[in-house]
């Protein structure tokens, strides 16, 4: 099968199956999905959103984030995945945000890259969650079920390579939901050490190329 006729038919599928595929994070305005995000790496969402009523009820913006020191923050975040480091860069990027920014998250990927703890995945999950733009983030999910459907060739084996190819790939319109498509199916269908072929819908589309697939 030519890789266009697959992305046709998977894509396909995804706008049924999950017409309304959105962020499983929980926030109420841009600063708290930026928060949330920088608290999700390498830590499940269903972990961050323990976490982050209590901690948005202390720090429910960049301001009163930037007036604290990191272990005021740490207290509320010990329990994610290195919660030292990610309360430093939350403090930090709230002051930056303040002092450069009026305390506003800015939606330019070269702005969000200079604060702390924000890489190119975070900045572009910003950038389609929060403002709607045209932006592929590659996290493990969707690192590993791009590989495994034969989305992208073997040797796309960093994100941005992947991100690349599905860019090339996936429809202007469809590329901010194709994100939460691979995400979400990675996730509870396309798991990492057991997929669940079963019950994938592609599964008779799929070469499941297992082999290193996974992001290391």
């Amino acid at each position: 099968m030519r890789r266009e006729e697959r992305y046709r038919l998977v894509l396909e599928h995804f706008r049924q199956s999950m017409p309304q595929a959105d962020t499983e994070l929980e926030f109420k305005s841009v600063f708290q999905l930026l928060v949330a995000v920088v608290l999700s790496a390498q830590c499940t969402d269903k972990r961050v959103n323990q976490v982050t009523p209590a901690l948005f009820s202390r720090f429910p913006d960049a301001k009163a984030m930037a007036k604290v020191e990191p272990e005021d923050v740490l207290e509320y975040i010990s329990s994610v995945s290195y919660p030292n480091s990610k309360a430093r860069h939350l403090v930090e990027l709230s002051r930056m945000l303040v002092e450069h920014h009026d305390g506003q998250v800015p939606s330019n990927m070269d702005e969000l890259l200079k604060l702390p703890g924000v890489g190119r995945k975070t900045a572009n999950v910003m950038q389609a969650v929060a403002f709607g733009q045209t932006a592929m983030a590659v996290d493990t999910h969707v690192y590993r079920v791009s590989h495994r459907l034969g989305l992208v060739p073997r040797s796309a084996n960093t994100p941005l390579k992947v991100e690349k190819v599905l860019m090339k790939h996936i429809p202007h319109d469809d590329v901010p939901r194709a994100h939460h498509w691979l995400l979400l199916h990675g996730r509870y269908v396309c798991t990492s050490r057991a997929p669940h072929c079963d019950r994938c819908g592609i599964s008779h589309l799929c070469p499941k190329l297992l082999e290193g697939s996974k992001l290391e």
